[in-house]
C-alpha cells in the first residue's frame, strides 16, 4: 500500500535515513588513505594544501565559491608521452595536451565520486577551458593550479612559467580537487628548484617571449601561441565582419589559417608552439639523454623545432616583430591584432605590464604621471628603468611629464597607437613636461590594432 503522508506519517525514505543514520561512523581519511586514493584514481603524484594557507590566499574566495567550508586542496598531476609532445608535428603534440587533459578530469571526476560514497564533499574545477567565461574580460579562472601545485610539493615554476615536477620534469599537466575535510598532515614546498636554467626553452621559443634573465614577455606568447584560443578567434571573427566579400576574406586569412581555426573549433584550440616544454631536459627522468650528450640532445630536440616553416604571428611594434625575422629565417611573420579587452582603466593599466616591450625600453629611464580625468579621476605612474615597466596606481613624488585623459583617449594611446599630438589637438588630453620622454614610454608598447 502506498505511504501516505497527508496522515501525517514520514517519508519511509527519512525513515530509513533516521535508521542508517545512528549506525553511520565518519569515515576516517589521512594523507596516505588520500593518496592512495589518488594513485588508484590514476594521478602520477599528488599533494595536500590547506586552503589556509597563505601561498595561495588569493584564491580563497573562488575555492569557497567552489565549496563552502572547503580545508584541503588536493593537487595532482598526469604525466605527458615525452617524444609526442616533442614532436615538431604540431597537430600530433597538440592531441597529447589535449588527451592528457582528459585524463586530468578523468581521474578528478573519478576521485570526487570515490570521496562523495565515503561522505566527503569534494568538487573538481577543469584542468583547464571551461572557465567562468561570462566574466571576461575580468578574471575567467575557476582555480589557479601552478601555485597550488607549487605548495603541494609537485615542482617549482621554471623560466618558462610551467611547473617542473621533479621526477616527471615539464612533461605534466595539473589538476585540483577542493575537499571538505582537513588531513593529518599537508605536503611541503619543494625545497629546491628542478629548473637546469639550460636556457633552452630561452632558445625554443619562437618570439623570445622568454628572457635570459627571467622576465617574461606575455604577449608574446600569447598572441602567437594562443592564436587559436580567445584573442585569435576574436580577431578572426573581426576579419570576417570587416570582410567585403569571399575574395576579400580571402586576401585577409590564407585559407590554412581558416582550415587551422575550423580544426581548433572542432577538435579543440591547438597551440602553436609550447616549444618551451618540449626541449626542458628538467626532472630525474627526463635529465639522462640532456647529461650524456647536450650537443645531440640540442640537434635532436630543439633543432627541427627551429628549422621548421611555418608562421608566426606578432604584434605591430613588438619586440618579436623585430628580433623573428632576424633570428629564424625559416619563420613567416604575419603581424595580427590582439584582442584582450579591458572595461576599465585599472585593470587596462595593470594588463601594460603583459605587453610592455622590454627591447624597446633600452636605454630609457622616464616616468610619466597619468590622470584619468572621468574615472574618479584616478592617478597612475608608468615608470620605465633598466628595461622593466612598474605601474604604481597613484601619483608620483616626481615625474618627466604628466598627461591628463579621459579613458578612451588612453585607451587609444596605449592601444591603437593615437599619437600624442592627435590626443592633444583632437580629444582634449593635457601633457606638461618632457614630451619625448612620453612618447618613449608610449612607445613601449605594441599596437593591438592595425586595421
Amino acid at each position: 500500500m502506498a505511504h501516505d503522508l497527508a496522515t501525517g506519517g514520514e517519508h519511509p525514505d527519512v525513515l530509513r535515513w533516521r535508521g542508517e543514520a545512528g549506525r553511520q561512523e565518519r569515515v576516517s581519511l589521512t594523507a596516505e588513505s588520500l593518496r592512495a586514493l589518488m594513485l588508484d584514481c590514476g594521478a602520477d603524484d599528488c599533494g595536500f594544501v590547506a586552503v589556509a594557507d597563505p601561498a595561495i590566499a588569493d584564491q580563497q574566495a573562488w575555492i569557497s565559491a567552489l565549496l563552502p567550508n572547503a580545508q584541503t586542496l588536493v593537487s595532482f598531476v598526469c604525466r605527458m608521452n615525452r617524444d609526442t609532445v616533442r614532436t615538431s608535428v604540431r597537430s600530433v603534440a597538440n592531441e597529447e595536451f589535449h588527451q592528457t587533459y582528459d585524463d586530468v578530469n578523468h581521474v578528478a571526476r573519478r576521485a570526487v565520486r570515490r570521496l562523495e560514497e565515503m561522505g566527503i564533499g569534494a568538487v573538481n574545477p577543469a584542468a583547464a577551458f571551461p572557465m567562468e567565461a561570462q566574466a571576461y574580460p575580468a578574471g575567467m579562472r575557476v582555480i589557479s593550479h601552478k601555485p597550488i601545485a607549487e605548495a603541494a610539493g609537485l615542482g617549482r615554476m621554471g623560466l618558462h612559467r610551467n611547473v617542473i615536477h621533479p621526477r616527471f620534469g615539464s612533461f605534466v599537466l595539473l589538476g585540483t580537487i577542493v575537499i571538505d575535510r582537513a588531513l593529518d598532515e599537508v605536503s611541503a614546498p619543494l625545497d629546491y628548484a628542478p629548473c637546469l636554467d639550460c636556457k633552452l626553452c630561452v632558445a625554443a621559443c619562437p618570439v623570445e617571449a622568454i628572457g635570459m634573465d627571467g622576465t617574461f614577455n606575455f604577449s608574446a606568447c600569447y598572441t602567437h601561441n594562443y592564436r587559436e584560443f580567445m584573442g585569435g578567434f576574436t580577431d578572426w571573427v573581426h576579419e570576417v565582419v570587416e570582410a567585403k566579400d569571399a575574395d576579400d576574406y580571402d586576401a585577409r586569412v590564407p585559407p590554412g589559417e581558416s582550415v587551422s581555426m575550423w580544426q581548433s573549433l572542432s577538435f579543440k584550440p591547438g597551440y602553436n608552439a609550447a616549444y618551451c616544454l618540449s626541449v626542458c631536459p628538467a626532472g630525474s627522468d627526463v635529465l639522462g639523454p640532456y647529461m650524456e650528450d647536450k650537443v645531440e640532445y640540442r640537434k635532436r630536440i630543439l633543432d627541427p623545432l627551429l628549422a621548421k616553416p611555418e608562421t608566426v604571428y606578432v604584434l605591430k611594434n613588438s619586440d618579436a616583430e623585430e628580433s623573428v625575422p632576424k633570428r629564424l629565417k625559416t619563420k613567416e611573420v604575419r603581424i595580427v591584432d590582439y584582442n584582450i579587452p579591458s572595461d576599465n582603466p585599472f585593470s587596462f593599466l595593470f594588463g601594460l605590464t603583459l605587453t610592455f616591450q622590454r627591447r624597446k625600453a633600452r636605454g630609457l629611464d622616464a616616468t610619466l604621471a597619468l590622470t584619468v580625468t572621468d574615472h574618479g579621476p584616478l592617478n597612475a605612474t608608468l615608470r620605465v628603468r633598466n628595461s622593466k615597466l612598474e605601474v604604481d596606481f597613484k601619483a608620483p613624488e616626481k615625474c618627466d611629464a604628466s598627461l591628463a585623459l579621459d579613458w578612451q583617449t588612453l585607451h587609444a594611446i596605449f592601444r591603437d597607437d593615437l599619437p600624442l599630438a592627435s590626443a592633444i589637438a583632437d580629444r582634449g588630453a593635457v601633457l606638461e613636461g618632457d614630451r619625448e620622454k612620453a612618447e618613449a614610454i608610449r612607445k613601449c608598447f605594441p599596437v593591438y590594432r592595425i586595421g
